[in-house]
Parts: structure tokens; sequence; C-alpha cells
């Protein structure tokens, strides 16, 4: 007996439609996001998740690896690479923590330093792509930190 199933073999579920799915709406939108901001960062030469380190940097000037992970939803082994790549170009430094050997702090250099100015413009311009007042954003942006924080 074949266990491959031929049409009409089912009923299908039509909440299973992948457009119904919200999981794929978000999924998309993530992609079309990252999409959107390379034109943005490319002559930074950033991509967008070094985009995300550097946006916490320049608001905190120095976090652990470990605080950059829980503000960013991920893990070590995906920021290691990451931070390396930073480092190398002399954007931020990586120093273990002299009193935790387990600990590595990343700081902001001031080529990172420079690069926000040159940064400034990037959420205004990002921002007009969504066609939304800034009180519908700032309403999106809302809605979406409280789905995080259910899921996270």
């Amino acid at each position: 007996m074949s266990s491959v199933l031929t049409a009409g073999s089912f009923e299908f579920d039509p909440q299973l439609k992948l457009e119904e799915q919200t999981c794929f709406q978000v999924y998309a939108l993530s992609r079309l996001l990252t999409k959107a901001y390379q034109p943005l960062l490319t002559p930074l030469d950033l991509t967008y998740p070094q985009y995300l380190v550097l946006l916490l940097l320049w608001e905190h000037r120095e976090l652990t690896v470990k605080d950059l992970g829980q503000h960013l939803l991920l893990d070590s082994g995906t920021l290691t690479p990451l931070l390396k790549r930073l480092a190398q170009r002399g954007l931020v430094s990586r120093q273990r923590d002299p009193h935790d050997e387990r600990s590595v702090r990343i700081t902001l250099l001031p080529a990172g330093v420079a690069l926000h100015e040159r940064a400034r413009h990037i959420p205004a311009q990002s921002d007009q792509q969504y066609a939304k007042s800034p009180a519908g954003l700032a309403g999106l942006r809302q809605e979406l930190k409280q789905l995080i924080r259910r899921l996270a």
C-alpha cells in the first residue's frame, strides 16, 4: 500500500492555507524588511544583523555578548562570528571580563561611533516605506513588542 496521498484522498483544512498563517506573514515581512534595509546599509558596509548590534552599542556603548543576545533574541553561536567581523573592521572591541572569564564585553570603538552619524538617516528613510503615520507606526511597534514578549 502506498503512503502517498492522491488527490481527493483527504479533505483539505482551509485553516492550513499558507496565506492564513500568521507565522508566514511575519516571516515574509521579516525577509522583506531585511531586503528593504540593504540599500540603506550598503553604503555603511553593514549587514542587517550588524546594524542591529550597532544600534544597541550606540545606545549603551558597551554590552556583554549575553546582553546583546538577550536584546536581539540571538544565541552566542550566531553573535560570535558577527561580532568578530565587526571587531576585524575596528568598529568594536571584544574583551573577556577580567572578573568573569566566561563573559565577553563588546565595546564601541571610535570608528563604530563615527558610523552613528552616517546612520542617522536610516530610521526615517525606512519608516517612509511603511506608508503609515507616525502614530500608526508607534501603534504597530507596540503590537509587535507585545507579540514578541508573549513568544520570547
